[in-house]
């Protein structure tokens, strides 16, 4: 193991006990500090963001489970302090890097976290450790999306939970790819948030006509592929507003319900509903693909890609955070701050 600075034995971190959900299961401990292997490194976290998969994934409903008890939080940013064995683990020592937290080891909410070196990807010297933080999930979520449909010859998109800080993210890069993007929200204020931000096709669930309007916008517009956030009802929804042969991306479940379709839409109108995780679609382009793909995604922080914060907070304050971001996500997100301080860019 080479080192850059001496590693402390002990580390402030929040552990998961049971997979009951943030309130119940969630603690602030003190833990050693975790030592790099053959391939890994040694991130001193300064930033990491709560996303939508986090609690997922401390009710056990994420796509993956980890030995308990375990540290939570899936992306962050830091400093590359120790590493390994193996050029790109090496290669990585004293840099910034954005970093995704390993499938079977502790995760970001912690001081200090190790994870494969092909997790991490250096960041620009103009990208914050704030932006860099949120750079594995939401905006490489957005590029494979946007990809997607691009890749599948579609000209218009209808997508839902725009108003969210990905949502956004899709809406811009959609339309700067040249997708006509029509975004569905759930509130008022939410429709009067992206039209004056400048989107020019909103609608919201919570309107009596919601469902004859998504119809007619998106044949007008020949919208033939929907991305979906919310799951339940959703994507029976958006089918029936949809074409024959359209088809429907779920990425997330923010209804916490399963999905619902009447199987006459996939037999008589041969409409398809599949799964998008976009920690399947990172590893099927090589570490080369990855770092290029991460590069390119900084590059477009500052305008399409960029993550609102609204507020950045230390591990102990982390469950107030949790209830101010559960009430509005829509705010942006809520970085914790295991280092306190941001390091300079």
């Amino acid at each position: 193991m080479k080192t850059i600075t001496e590693i402390p034995s002990m580390m402030q971190a929040l552990e998961l006990e049971a997979y009951t959900g943030w309130r119940r299961g969630l603690k602030l401990v003190s833990r050693p500090v975790p030592r790099p292997g053959p391939g890994e490194v040694l991130v001193r976290i300064t930033a990491a963001p709560v996303n939508p998969a986090d609690f997922a994934f401390m009710k056990g409903m994420y796509g993956v489970s980890k030995s308990l008890p375990t540290v939570p939080g899936w992306e962050g940013s830091g400093v590359v302090v120790a590493a390994g064995e193996g050029w790109y683990a090496r290669y990585l020592l004293g840099k910034r890097v954005a970093c995704a937290a390993p499938e079977d080891g502790g995760g970001t909410w912690a001081e200090y976290m190790v994870t494969p070196a092909n997790r991490c990807i250096p960041l620009r010297r103009r990208v914050s450790d704030e932006q860099g933080a949120a750079l594995l999930i939401n905006p490489m979520t957005a590029w494979a999306l946007v990809d997607l449909a691009r890749r599948g010859g579609h000209r218009a998109v209808v997508q839902t939970a725009a108003a969210g800080a990905l949502g956004r993210m899709i809406w811009r890069l959609g339309e700067r790819r040249g997708l006509t993007m029509v975004n569905i929200v759930r509130r008022p204020e939410q429709v009067d948030l992206l039209t004056g931000l400048g989107a020019a096709h909103v609608l919201s669930t919570h309107e009596p006509d919601f469902d004859d309007r998504l119809k007619a916008v998106c044949r007008e517009l020949g919208v033939t592929m929907a991305f979906d956030a919310v799951a339940g009802e959703m994507p029976d929804r958006l089918l029936a507003a949809l074409p024959r042969r359209a088809e429907v991306v779920v990425y997330g479940a923010l209804s916490n319900s399963v999905c619902q379709v009447n199987p006459g839409r996939l037999i008589f109108k041969d409409q398809r509903v599949r799964g998008f995780w976009v920690s399947r679609w990172r590893p099927r382009f090589g570490l080369p693909g990855q770092v290029y793909a991460g590069l390119r995604i900084q590059d477009m922080l500052a305008a399409e890609l960029e993550t609102p914060i609204q507020a950045r907070l230390p591990l102990e304050k982390a469950f107030e955070g949790m209830e101010q971001y559960v009430k509005n996500m829509s705010a942006g997100k809520i970085l914790l701050m295991p280092g306190g301080e941001l390091s300079p860019r």
